[in-house]
């Protein structure tokens, strides 16, 4: 079993790594393939905003700064990748 501890940031961390693996900025850890699944990419990135919405208020300014500039970063790289 893993040591890591998973709190809030860990997990927002791994949704970003996650989205980030859908956008092929990153490889999958598994197959070292890099691929592109933008609907994928959406989708975690909406799961990321909702829980910035539903978390508003509930979070430390860490966890609330780390979970806005996650959201506005994907969101960035989704739409150059949606325009080509």
């Amino acid at each position: 079993m893993s040591d890591v501890k998973m709190d809030f940031s860990a997990f927002i961390l791994s949704l970003n790594a996650s989205a980030l693996i859908h956008l092929g900025e990153i490889p999958d850890p598994v197959s070292m393939d890099r691929s592109v699944n933008i609907a994928a990419a959406k989708h975690t990135i909406d799961i990321l905003q909702l829980l910035s919405e539903k978390t508003e208020g509930n979070l430390s300014p860490e966890e609330q700064k780390l979970i806005e500039d996650v959201v506005y970063n994907l969101r960035i790289k989704y739409v150059k990748f949606s325009k080509g």
